[in-house]
């Protein structure tokens, strides 16, 4: 990976940087070092930045890149040129130093046998998302954070017949969909310029006829957007949200719907996230096992009511 326009801000992790195994790098406001490798997280010793030095390297770095951060505006979420992502808080939000985080995507170009014989997933569950993606199912990829839904994002979309137009969109973006019609976009939240939001950038994309809308992950009132999006002839979308199975996936979906249903019954909002989508996988990571485990369909939540 390429990480030349931060490296000479980045000394200290440098190596880091550089490997091609470690997946995740954090830097915690007690100044400590944290990697994530091979599915595990653990302290990196002997490693540490300068008094002052992380938050004037993290204020150059937005700056290059377009963004603010500072006191007022001390949130910092940037798309590296590799398409690596790196997340900061700075004080006072966070104390005494800033905090960090660098994900690299060592996975962006796992194919599914890459995910089966790493036991993602197997192969009976492959071939059931894969039939799914390829006949136009809605799919919801549910999972806590860092359980593998980038990942397993990116490789099912890969079935997406190629004559299909694909609309990406992400607060950051993590995706890397190898298709030939692929257009991304961005939410803009902490810029200089007026914020666009995730409703207002699904609102927008809707405008430029996609066959296939991926949303990176919905986590707000975005969430009616979309179904919005799904309902009015959009099949074979695919988003992510942070959940714990796949039942409580769908549950979130309605609750964040709800935010924008204009005083809907939370019922008819859940009903609706039924009908709408198809098919919900659930991934977890256990003690570094990043692994898919479960896949139902919308008429199985609908025999549990």
């Amino acid at each position: 990976m390429s990480f030349e326009i931060i490296l000479p801000f980045l000394k200290p992790i440098e190596h880091l940087l550089a490997s091609c195994t470690v997946s995740e790098i954090m830097v915690n406001p007690d100044g400590s070092v944290w990697m994530e490798e091979k599915g595990r997280i653990e302290l990196v010793s002997g490693i540490r930045f300068e008094e002052g030095a992380l938050l004037a390297s993290l204020e150059v770095i937005a700056n290059r890149f377009g963004k603010k951060l500072d006191a007022d505006s001390p949130i910092l979420n940037l798309r590296l040129p590799d398409g690596s992502r790196m997340a900061a808080l700075i004080p006072p939000v966070v104390n005494p130093q800033p905090m960090m985080t660098i994900r690299k995507f060592t996975s962006r170009d796992f194919t599914m046998d890459n995910l089966i014989e790493r036991r993602m997933i197997t192969v009976e569950q492959g071939q059931q998302l894969t039939d799914a993606i390829r006949r136009g199912d809605n799919l919801l990829i549910s999972g806590g954070t860092g359980a593998g839904k980038t990942t397993l994002t990116n490789v099912i979309a890969g079935f997406i017949p190629d004559g299909d137009r694909i609309l990406i969109l992400e607060d950051v973006a993590e995706l890397h969909i190898r298709k030939q019609h692929v257009v991304s976009a961005e939410a803009q939240l902490d810029t200089h310029k007026s914020q666009i939001g995730f409703s207002d950038l699904l609102k927008a994309a809707l405008r430029h006829r996609p066959d296939r809308i991926i949303v990176g992950e919905i986590r707000g009132p975005e969430a009616r957007v979309f179904l919005d999006a799904l309902n009015t002839g959009h099949r074979g979308s695919l988003s992510t949200i942070h959940a714990n199975s796949a039942g409580d996936a769908l549950r979130r979906l309605a609750q964040l719907a709800m935010r924008g249903s204009g005083g809907v019954p939370l019922q008819d909002v859940a009903e609706e996230c039924r009908r709408s989508i198809d098919l919900i996988a659930h991934v977890m990571n256990q003690d570094g096992w990043r692994h898919v485990t479960e896949i139902r369909t919308s008429n199985e939540f609908m025999d549990e009511r």
